[in-house]
């Protein structure tokens, strides 16, 4: 059924990822904000405005063009309202409106806006701790901009949408709900704060689903106040939303509440280059993935070598960075039993690009790299591109030891730990990571909690067969639109996952790894472009009616 198609005078979005690239609702917000930006532009009319933590102090950011002719009236409007904003565009697609909120002069009445947080919703902040004050001024500051405005230039029958993301930002929508009632609200979580902290600590979340309440949960996590403040805003806000069916059952589950409507995440198809462009890029990330290895193991690796890789947050448990380690340690054992397994392939490079400590690229790699030797021996720990400052205390670093993961035998399947961050200017690669995402045959995502899953979403999005599991909601989502439990013909392998069948997960993944090694590239073509396929059906401008039907439901 065609969603119907509401653009409201003016959106508000608030979130602490705004201009702030610090997680996966960064993504969420930054490709979408073209395709909204185009709806605008095509109505005539209209605003986006997205309201992000003014954190740079004197320092310009990286993600954000002030523009002091753009919207004046509103700054001096704020100015004379005691709150201190910046202007101007977000460095993304689309250029939409961003407003950096200077929230600081908030915490001197931090003890006051939490009082009148528990008289007017109820939301307990008694046990605040780590980033609630500051990601709850920051929510206050955006939310008062968001009234300040409204009630400045706008009236009672404007249609305004005002969406705050995650409970860092529920406390100034719900404030901005109680003294302009006519802004309509939309809270979205993408992962219930109890929901990530069970799973955080180890405990099991599928097995005793049924049977969790998410106030009894938050009381034994020492989550109350994130709880709490999550809870009131699903509870007050005019539509509550979520990114997945998934996500849903946890939100009635944990919050007592289900969503209203689901905004699954979807991505702008601009970030991946076509044709000629596309085969540069690959060919560009292969050559540097295989010199980077073969500097670091002192064994030549060709253009036949396989290579697959895993990514994500450094979230050990939710992201299965554990079972893709289990996966590859079951592969090496494999191809020792049985050398035909290769195929075509000489060499497996396994990757794990997972930021960790970093304390700088290593020198004795870069020295090699940038000599015209091809490096004969393995330098120290052949299987780490960069240094770290808890090298001996690394999880991923030690499962690797315990696993023999460290490339220091004979074996064919060599496995790298890139620890830093992917942006252009790690000093080893110097490349940002959609360009080495390219240089992959095969990705693997085998997620624990994971509410949508960007990762798999975006290598499908390059052409990659892709594993990843049914406990991600782009793995449901995949099922759901192949009509069956995907496999890799389909272009994304759906595993099955619980809380329990870690090692038949991690056998399963060696099968698959095992199955593409030896197929014939005429078999690996259908697939490559089944994934590619799947990816265009998740483009914005298929999922941005999910939006519109959440304002309608909003403004009711």
């Amino acid at each position: 059924m065609k969603k119907k198609k509401v653009l409201p005078d003016l959106i508000f979005e608030a979130s602490w990822e705004v201009c702030n690239k610090v997680g996966g609702i960064y993504t969420v917000l930054s490709t979408r904000a073209k395709t909204l930006c185009d709806a605008y532009k095509q109505a005539g009319a209209g605003r986006l405005v997205f309201l992000g933590p003014d954190i740079w102090g004197e320092n310009p950011s990286p993600y954000f063009v002030e523009d002091t002719a753009l919207l004046p009236e509103w700054k001096t409007q704020a100015a004379e309202n005691g709150l201190k904003v910046r202007i101007g565009r977000w460095n993304v697609p689309g250029e939409p409106i961003a407003v950096l909120i200077d929230f600081t002069k908030y915490y001197e009445k931090k003890n006051a806006i939490y009082e009148q947080a528990w008289q007017l919703f109820g939301v307990d902040s008694l046990h605040a701790y780590g980033d609630y004050d500051e990601a709850s001024m920051f929510s206050f500051a955006a939310g008062r901009f968001a009234e300040i405005i409204s009630a400045a230039f706008y009236d009672r029958k404007s249609h305004i949408v005002y969406q705050a993301h995650e409970w860092m930002s529920g406390l100034g929508m719900l404030f901005l709900k109680h003294h302009l009632p006519w802004v309509k609200t939309i809270f979205t979580t993408h992962a219930t704060s109890i929901g990530r902290s069970i799973t955080t600590n180890n405990k099991n979340l599928y097995e005793y689903f049924s049977g969790y309440n998410g106030d009894q949960m938050a009381r034994e996590l020492n989550m109350e106040a994130k709880h709490s403040i999550e809870k009131q805003s699903a509870l007050y806000c005019d539509c509550f939303t979520t990114v997945s069916r998934f996500t849903d059952k946890e939100c009635a589950q944990l919050l007592d509440k289900p969503a209203d409507v689901v905004l699954p995440n979807g991505f702008e198809a601009g970030f991946v280059p076509k044709g000629a462009g596309l085969t540069r890029m690959v060919k560009e990330s292969r050559a540097k993935l295989l010199r980077v290895a073969s500097a670091l193991t002192g064994v030549a690796l060709d253009d036949t070598t396989f290579i697959l890789s895993t990514s994500g947050r450094n979230d050990f448990r939710c992201k299965g960075f554990d079972v893709y380690m289990q996966a590859i340690a079951q592969l090496k054992t494999l191809v020792a039993e049985q050398p035909k397994t290769l195929g075509k392939h000489k060499h497996v490079l396994a990757l794990i690009e997972v930021p960790c400590w970093v304390s700088g690229p290593r020198t004795d790699l870069q020295a090699r790299l940038a000599s015209d030797q091809e490096a004969t021996t393995a330098l120290p720990h052949p299987f780490l591109t960069h240094d770290l400052h808890n090298f001996s205390d690394d999880r991923i670093v030690r499962m690797m030891q315990e696993l023999a993961l460290t490339n220091e035998d004979n074996s064919p399947v060599k496995v790298l730990l890139i620890p830093s961050y992917l942006e252009g200017k790690d000093g080893i690669f110097d490349t940002p990571y959609y360009n080495l995402l390219a240089g992959n045959d095969l990705c693997v995502y085998p997620s624990y909690y994971e509410p949508w899953g960007y990762t798999p979403l975006e290598s499908c999005a390059f052409s990659i067969p892709t594993v990843t599991t049914n406990l991600s909601g782009f793995g449901q989502w995949v099922n759901e639109v192949v009509g069956h439990t995907g496999t890799i013909e389909d272009g994304v392998a759906v595993l099955h996952r619980d809380d329990s069948n870690y090692h038949a997960l991690a056998t399963e993944i060696t099968e698959t790894i095992a199955h593409l090694l030896q197929l014939p590239k005429t078999k690996l073509t259908p697939i490559r472009r089944a994934a590619k396929t799947l990816a265009a059906q998740a483009e914005w401008k298929n999922f941005i009616t999910y939006y519109y039907e959440a304002y309608a439901y909003a403004s009711k």
